[in-house]
């Protein structure tokens, strides 16, 4: 059945609506029973009746809607111009009866209402029976052509992901059966197919059902259910793909029924934060804001979190050219869209280079552009790197940090957010202490202006270029082996846009030189991590791809750890941030004579000074534990 045009509709309800008075009449009493002036009142009823129900169903969109999918909006904007129309119709009745401004003229009071039914009964059947025969008319088309699927998760998104394989043409998938762990769903149906019981029946099921495929409909779900869900259908025997995540599909950058294959990080995600999104919106609403290491994973994730607060302009600044251009033509074409569809005001976006190394082109850029928040989430990151060349190390994570907040300060920025790294913690390398020493010097700063500065703690991000994700995707693709430093290696791994989206609420929690952890869940081992992604990528451990252990790097830990020995963690208003209190209260009197001689001896590239000078200034420098502590 082809799909009818509505203005076929607009002339078959013209037609259908000119008798439905006539049939009132009739269905209220008997034809031969019509006096003249009900005669005459018909007239006039039925010239009424179409010229208020047309330009409210005009008003309600009944022409310009796709009635093959016609669902339960479609079937409310039908009752609903029934209803207005029906009310309109009633008063001109019983103005009528009450006034009688026409002698010659009778309209009983139940017309309107007999008419209403008849008239809703014609608009339901016209539009929906194009949805049924379209339905029918699939379902014969799908008999013994479509891949059976078993759809696990019966919620909003599994019965969405339903209702596009029943109505798309393009997928070609016939959904047989739902599973749900919500016992009160058994039993039940959703769009007519089954839910047949926990996720745990998918090996019974997918046996019963010659189930061929298995789509994970839950966005959701942490990463230990998908988990568990993939190796049910290991065991069974069937391929899985699933939906997008929750994080993607609020970011608009996959649409709910786009379904995938599985992948990594689908098994390491963790439920949805939530995040008071008023607060943080009216914290960046109108303000210039900056975002330094603007190109890299973490900052261009702030930038484009912090364009949906509608700065009023948006400083992006970077030392690699590169990057910064990719990241602003993003942004700014997210402007253009976003302007053009009248959805917020313009923010401008302002790409600078610079190295936050040299202070006078900083406070230069910062008297330039007036920033009123700052994110500093440049830094030398790499542990292995940092270790051969500390000297560099220094220079950037410490100095650079230095001359930010001096700028800072002098041209009155009100809030400065610093992106620190759990290996801050008992730092057992270059990276770590040098990221301490940007620590102190930021709570410094916050107790000589009074002003909300404030580092944010956290671990590992999934998808950044340094994670060890992309080595193993790189590592399989060539055929391995896939190199693992420890067997008992562990960290704590994060989403980027989860971890900049507690970054987000971090600042707005801030007061002045707290130092904020972020809550990372529980601990991954990276062989695990690595056997998890030779299974994903459909090879057999030991047979197609091996796994090599190659030792620990020089500075890494087997464990990463959220709090030092001597750490009291204070919960805060936000489930998955905690401050750490003896870390936001410390810093040394001879704190910047101290990094002035570390500074000094980098830019020299005196080694053994900077080994010395970074254990004067952090002391639990090197003195790390062999497991990690706890921050409940």
């Amino acid at each position: 059945m082809q799909h009818i045009r509505n203005r076929y509709y607009l002339m078959l309800d013209i037609w259908l609506l000119f008798f439905t008075p006539e049939v009132a009449l009739l269905l209220r009493q008997p034809f031969s029973l019509w006096l003249p002036k009900e005669t005459y009142g018909l007239v006039f009823y039925t010239v009424l009746a179409l010229l208020v129900k047309l330009p409210v169903f005009f008003r309600y969109q009944l022409y310009n809607k796709y009635w093959r999918y016609a669902g339960v909006d479609e079937a409310l904007s039908i009752l609903a111009a029934v209803g207005v129309a029906t009310g309109r119709l009633f008063a001109v009745v019983l103005a009528e009866r009450v006034l009688d401004p026409f002698p010659q003229v009778s309209l009983p009071y139940s017309l309107p209402l007999i008419d209403g039914l008849l008239t809703m009964a014609i608009l339901f059947s016209t539009r929906y029976s194009e949805a049924v025969a379209a339905y029918f008319q699939r379902r014969r088309g799908k008999i013994g052509g479509r891949k059976r699927v078993l759809v696990v998760g019966a919620g909003d998104a599994g019965a969405m992901i339903v209702r596009e394989m029943q109505y798309s043409d393009r997928l070609d998938l016939e959904p047989v059966a739902f599973l749900d762990d919500d016992e009160q769903k058994w039993g039940m149906s959703v769009h007519g197919i089954p839910v047949m019981g926990a996720k745990t029946d998918i090996p019974k099921v997918v046996k019963e059902l010659k189930v061929e495929e298995v789509v994970i409909a839950m966005p959701t779900a942490p990463g230990k259910t998908i988990r568990e869900i993939v190796a049910l259908c290991e065991v069974a025997g069937v391929p899985s793909r699933t939906m997008p995540g929750m994080y993607d599909i609020i970011s608009g950058k996959v649409g709910v029924n786009q379904l995938r294959h599985v992948d990594i990080e689908d098994l390491l995600r963790r439920a949805p934060v939530k995040t008071d999104m008023a607060a943080v919106h009216d914290f960046l609403f109108g303000k210039r804001v900056m975002v330094t290491g603007g190109g890299g994973s973490i900052g261009s994730e702030l930038c484009r979190q912090i364009l949906e607060r509608n700065p009023r302009e948006l400083i992006v600044m970077g030392h690699g050219e590169n990057s910064v251009f990719e990241v602003v033509g993003e942004l700014n074409r997210l402007v253009s869209k976003t302007t053009a569809a009248g959805e917020k005001a313009s923010t401008q976006i302002i790409p600078v280079i610079a190295d936050t190394r040299f202070a006078p082109r900083i406070e230069a850029v910062f008297r330039r552009h007036r920033p009123d928040v700052v994110f500093h989430a440049a830094a030398h990151k790499h542990v292995p790197l940092m270790e051969q060349d500390p000297s560099e190390a220094v220079t950037n994570n410490v100095m650079g940090t230095r001359n930010l907040l001096h700028a800072a300060q002098i041209t009155g920025v009100n809030h400065f957010v610093l992106i620190s790294t759990d290996k801050a913690v008992n730092p057992s390398s270059i990276m770590g202490a040098t990221k301490r020493v940007a620590e102190l010097l930021l709570r410094q700063t916050a107790l000589a202006t009074g002003r909300p500065y404030v580092a944010v703690r956290f671990g590992n991000v999934l998808g950044s270029r340094g994670s060890v994700v992309l080595t193993f995707r790189r590592q399989i693709a060539g055929g391995g082996p896939v190199t693992v430093t420890h067997p008992d290696m562990q960290r704590y791994f994060m989403l980027i846009p989860e971890a900049v989206q507690l970054v987000l609420q971090a600042a707005v929690l801030g007061r002045g030189g707290e130092i904020f952890m972020l809550d990372m869940g529980d601990p991954v081992k990276i062989v695990n991590l690595a056997k998890d992604m030779i299974r994903l990528s459909g090879l057999e451990l030991g047979h197609d791809i091996d796994i090599h252990f190659t030792g620990n790097r020089g500075g890494e830990k087997l464990f990463e750890e959220l709090a030092a020995t001597d750490e009291a963690y204070e919960r805060t208003t936000h489930e998955k941030i905690v401050l750490a209190k003896a870390a936001s209260s410390f810093v040394a009197t001879n704190l910047d004579a101290q990094v002035a001689a570390l500074e000094a001896a980098a830019l020299e590239d005196q080694r053994d000074d900077v080994s010395r000078l970074l254990h004067q200034i952090v002391p639990e420098y090197g003195n790390s534990g062999t497991a990690p502590k706890s921050v409940s």
